[in-house]
C-alpha cells in the first residue's frame, strides 16, 4: 500500500491556510444590519442583493426577503440597491457598536423585474453568494448540495485574463489544462476527465476540439459545477462543467476602455458600453468590442483576435422581458499544430522556444458566430417561465502540423494536413421556476425541456509532406526557410460536406430531454432535500459511422443541512451518461457510458460572509467506455468496452476578503483516477492502472492587497502560484521510468494603482523563469511530445471608466 506525504513547504502552506480559516480578526468595533426587501405588492423579494456602498460588504435575501449583514464597522453608511430601468434606492444608516440596525426597502416594481437587480457599490470581489440564472438554480450557493465555484470578473481583471485558456483555472480546485492547442480550444480536465463547456446554460460542445475559447471582453464570469448535474447536462461527462456567463445590460449608463501591451508583441484594446436606448429604461443595450494582436515565445507563431458582442434587452411590460445577444469572434492564427514539440530523447530535450513551424506557413482563420434569444415572463408572484434559443455557427479553414516520422538522430519528417471544418448547433430550452408553501414545507420547483441539433463537418483528409527523405528537418540545427516540398495548397473549392464524408470527419447529435427538480425546505429552511430526474432521448454518430441511439433517466438526490447561519453540510448522489458511437467486434449494440457520482462536503461563510470555504470529497464511477479492440487490426475500426473507471478525491476552496483590502484565493485538490474493472478481451489494461490525463496534487493561491488609506491609497500588490505534482500524461505512460512529467511550479506577481475611474495594472508571469510544459509519450511515433509555457513575461494595462 502506498501513502503520500506533504513536503515542508506544502505543509507550511496548508497550516497557514487553516490558521487563516479559524482565526477571524476582530480589530474594530462592529454592529449588524438586518432588514426586509419587499415589492409594492407586499411580497418578500427573494434573492436580492443589498450592499454597503464603497465597502464591498453585502448579503442576499432569503425567500421571505430578509437579509443580514454582520460585522459592519461603526459609523454612517449608505445601504443601496437598484433594479434595471429604475433609479437606485439608497438609505443612510448609522451603525453602533454591538447594536443591530434594522432597515426595510420597498422596491417600486413587481417581482417580475427583480430577476436582474443591479447593485451599486464597490468591486464585486472574489466571493459570490449566488449562481447566475442560467444555471436555473434558485438557492444560494451556501444551500446548494454541490460544489460550485465561480470565477468573478474581479479575478479576471486582477489576473489580466484575456481568454478562457489564459490561466483562469488557477481559481478552481483540481482544474488542469494538459492538451491546450494554444489559444484555440480550452479543454479543461477535472476529477479525472474533460469537463463540458457551457455558455449561458447551453452545452456548446460539438466535437472533441471545441468550442473556440471565449475572449474575456464579453464575459462577465465563469461558473464551475463539479460533478454531474442531470438537469443541466442532459448528456455529458460526470466530472462536471463550466458555464461562461456573458455580460448583459445593467440599466446604468457607463463605459470602460482598456489598453493592454505585453511581452511577445501583445497589443490589445477592449471597449465596454452599457446604457439605455430609451429614457424610461425599458430598452437597454450592452456593447463589447475588442481587438488583439499577439505573438508567441516561439518563432513564427501568432494569434490575432477580433470581437463584436452587442446585447439588446427590452421590457415588453412589467412582467415580460426579451433579450437578444449576438457574439462574433474572428481568429487568425498560425498553424494550429505548431505548439507540439517531438523528440525520441525525452521531455524538455529541446530549447523552450523551439518550434518546427516554418516561416510563411499559411494561417488558419476562424469565424465564430453565436446568437441567443431569451424571453422571461412572470406568471405571478411565485412562478416564472423562461424560453430561450441559441444558434452557433463556426467555420475554420487552415492546417494542422504533425510529424510523419521522428528519428533518434534528431531529424523528423514534418507533414501537415488540411483542417477545413464547420459546426452548426441549434438549441432551445423552456423551463419554469416556482415556489410553493405547504404548511411547514417550502418548495422550489424547476421543470423544463431541452432540445438540440448539432452537426460537425471536417476535412482533414488532404495531406502534404513538408520534408522528404534525405532532406529531413533537423531539430538540432533547425532551418525555417521554405520547406523542400513547399507549402501546402489544399483544395477547399468543393463542398465541405462531401470532403468530410470521404475523410470520416462527420459528427452529429440530436437530443430531447425533459426534467423536473423539487427542493423541499424543512425546519424553517434549515434542512433541504433535493429530488430531481431527467429523461433524455439522444441519437448521435461519429467519424461518419452509423448513428447510435440511447435513452436514459438520470436521477438526482441531494441533502443540505444548515448547521448554523453560516455553515452547511451536504451530500449528493447524481448520475450522467454519455452516448457512444462505434462498432463492437461481437456485433452487439454499443452501450452509453454511465456515471455515478457520490459527493459530500461542508461549506461555510466566514467573518459575516466576507469570505467562504468549501471542502468536498467525491467518487465517480464510469462504465462501458469504448477503447480500440486489441484483438482486431487497427484499420478495422472495431472497439471493445473497457469495463469501469473510478475517480475519487478531495477538493478544498477558499475565496473572499480576509481583511479589508486583502482578497484571497486558495485551493487544493487530490485526484486519483484508475481502472477498477476490466472487461473480457482487454489485455493491455489491468485493474489498478492509472487513467492518464490529470495531476494527483493541485494547489493554487492568489493574494491581492490594496492599501485603504493615506498617501498610497489605491496602490496594490498581487502574487500567486500554481503547483502540480505527480502529473499523469495525456496519452500513454512513458516506457522509460526515468521519463515522467516533473512537478510544475509557476509563480506570478504584480502591482496596480486604482483611483477614481482609472486603474493601472502590471503583472509578471512565471517570475522564476521556469521551463514549464505538459506532454505525453506518443506510441504511434515512438517519441515524446510536449508543449511549453511562456518564459518570464509581463502585461501592462490601463483602464478608464466613464
Amino acid at each position: 500500500m502506498k501513502c503520500f506525504y506533504l513536503n515542508k513547504p506544502i505543509h507550511r502552506f496548508l497550516v497557514t491556510t487553516l490558521l487563516i480559516m479559524f482565526t477571524t480578526p476582530l480589530l474594530a468595533q462592529t454592529g449588524n444590519i438586518t432588514g426586509t426587501i419587499s415589492t409594492v405588492d407586499g411580497k418578500g423579494a427573494e434573492y436580492v442583493n443589498v450592499s454597503i456602498k464603497d465597502t464591498g460588504k453585502g448579503a442576499t435575501t432569503d425567500h421571505e426577503g430578509k437579509f443580514e449583514i454582520s460585522n459592519v464597522s461603526t459609523g454612517t453608511h449608505v445601504l443601496l440597491a437598484s433594479s434595471i430601468g429604475f433609479n437606485p434606492i439608497e438609505k443612510v444608516i448609522q451603525v453602533q457598536s454591538g447594536v443591530t440596525t434594522h432597515v426595510d426597502f420597498v422596491l417600486h416594481e413587481t417581482s417580475a423585474q427583480l430577476s436582474e437587480v443591479v447593485i451599486e457599490g464597490n468591486r464585486d470581489g472574489y466571493k459570490v453568494d449566488a449562481p447566475s440564472s442560467t444555471l436555473r438554480l434558485q438557492s444560494p450557493l451556501l444551500e446548494t448540495p454541490q460544489n460550485i465555484q465561480i470565477v468573478t470578473k474581479d479575478m479576471l481583471k486582477d489576473q489580466q485574463v484575456i481568454s478562457m485558456s489564459d490561466g483562469l483555472i488557477r481559481n478552481v480546485s483540481g482544474a488542469v489544462r494538459l492538451e491546450h492547442w494554444g489559444d484555440l480550444y480550452t479543454n479543461i480536465t477535472a476529477r479525472g476527465s474533460q469537463i463540458q463547456a457551457f455558455r449561458n446554460g447551453f452545452n456548446v460542445v460539438n466535437s472533441y476540439w471545441g468550442p473556440l475559447t471565449e475572449d474575456m471582453s464579453f464575459v462577465d464570469h465563469i461558473e464551475f459545477v463539479k460533478g454531474p448535474a442531470g438537469f443541466m447536462l442532459a448528456n455529458g461527462d460526470p466530472s462536471g462543467l463550466y458555464n461562461v456567463v456573458t455580460k448583459k445590460p445593467t440599466g446604468q449608463t457607463k463605459g470602460e476602455v482598456t489598453f493592454t501591451i505585453g511581452s511577445f508583441d501583445l497589443y490589445r484594446t477592449a471597449l465596454d458600453l452599457d446604457g439605455k436606448l430609451t429614457q424610461n429604461g425599458k430598452f437597454l443595450y450592452r456593447l463589447n468590442v475588442s481587438a488583439q494582436n499577439k505573438k508567441s515565445h516561439r518563432a513564427n507563431e501568432f494569434n490575432n483576435r477580433y470581437v463584436v458582442a452587442p446585447v439588446l434587452s427590452y421590457l415588453l411590460d412589467e412582467k415580460t422581458k426579451l433579450t437578444f445577444e449576438y457574439t462574433f469572434q474572428r481568429a487568425k492564427m498560425s498553424d494550429v499544430g505548431s505548439f507540439y514539440v517531438f523528440s525520441t530523447d525525452g521531455y524538455a530535450t529541446l530549447p523552450r522556444d523551439f518550434t518546427s513551424l516554418p516561416a510563411g506557413m499559411p494561417a488558419t482563420t476562424i469565424n465564430d458566430h453565436s446568437f441567443f434569444l431569451n424571453l422571461q415572463h412572470e406568471l405571478n408572484n411565485e412562478w416564472k417561465v423562461t424560453a430561450q434559443a441559441s444558434r452557433f455557427n463556426y467555420s475554420q479553414q487552415g492546417s494542422s502540423l504533425w510529424p510523419a516520422a521522428v528519428n533518434p538522430d534528431g531529424t523528423m519528417l514534418r507533414a501537415t494536413s488540411s483542417w477545413d471544418a464547420k459546426s452548426n448547433m441549434n438549441m432551445a430550452q423552456l423551463f419554469v421556476n416556482g415556489k410553493i408553501t405547504t404548511g411547514m414545507i417550502y418548495q422550489r420547483i424547476l421543470a423544463g425541456i431541452d432540445v438540440a441539433n448539432k452537426e460537425y463537418f471536417a476535412d482533414w483528409g488532404q495531406y502534404h509532406m513538408l520534408d522528404s527523405a534525405g532532406a529531413a528537418f533537423d531539430t538540432n540545427a533547425p532551418v525555417y526557410s521554405t520547406p523542400v516540398n513547399g507549402y501546402p495548397q489544399f483544395d477547399f473549392s468543393s463542398p465541405l460536406e462531401g470532403r468530410a464524408q470521404a475523410a470520416g470527419g462527420l459528427m452529429d447529435q440530436r437530443y430531447t430531454a425533459v426534467y423536473v427538480q423539487d427542493e423541499l425546505a424543512f425546519a424553517q429552511n434549515k434542512v433541504r432535500l433535493t429530488l430531481a430526474g431527467r429523461y433524455t432521448n439522444i441519437k448521435q454518430s461519429e467519424w461518419g459511422g452509423e448513428a447510435q441511439s440511447a435513452k436514459h433517466v438520470t436521477p438526482r438526490v441531494g441533502l443540505s443541512v444548515s448547521l448554523n447561519k453560516f455553515t452547511s453540510a451536504y451530500a449528493l448522489y447524481d448520475q450522467a451518461f454519455i452516448p457512444q458511437a462505434g462498432r463492437l467486434a461481437n456485433g452487439d449494440d454499443v452501450q452509453p457510458i454511465t456515471g455515478n457520482n457520490i459527493e459530500a462536503g461542508i461549506k461555510r461563510d466566514w467573518a459575516g460572509g466576507k469570505w467562504n470555504s468549501t471542502l468536498s470529497v467525491y467518487r465517480i464511477l464510469k462504465n462501458n467506455e469504448l477503447v480500440t479492440d486489441p484483438n482486431s487490426p487497427p484499420a478495422s475500426g472495431l472497439s471493445i468496452e473497457l469495463g469501469q473507471k473510478r475517480s475519487q478525491g478531495v477538493e478544498f476552496d477558499v475565496k473572499g476578503t480576509i481583511i479589508e483590502g486583502l482578497g484571497i484565493i486558495v485551493n487544493y485538490a487530490y485526484t486519483d483516477s484508475r481502472v477498477v474493472k476490466v472487461a473480457d478481451g482487454i489485455t493491455d489494461v489491468e485493474e489498478g492502472d492509472i487513467v492518464p490525463g490529470f495531476a494527483k496534487h493541485t494547489t493554487n493561491a492568489w493574494l491581492n492587497y490594496k492599501i485603504q488609506g493615506g498617501v498610497f491609497k489605491g496602490v496594490g500588490f498581487s502574487a500567486g502560484f500554481t503547483y502540480l505534482s505527480e502529473r499523469e500524461t495525456y496519452w500513454d505512460p512513458s516506457p522509460d521510468p526515468n521519463q515522467n512529467l516533473p512537478d510544475y511550479f509557476k509563480l506570478d506577481a504584480g502591482a496596480f494603482w486604482e483611483r477614481n475611474n482609472i486603474r493601472v495594472t502590471l503583472n509578471v508571469f512565471n517570475v522564476l523563469n521556469e521551463y514549464l510544459y505538459s506532454g505525453s509519450y506518443y506510441p504511434f511515433l515512438n517519441a515524446y511530445y510536449w508543449q511549453t509555457d511562456a518564459p518570464r513575461n509581463a502585461r501592462f494595462s490601463i483602464g478608464y471608466k466613464f
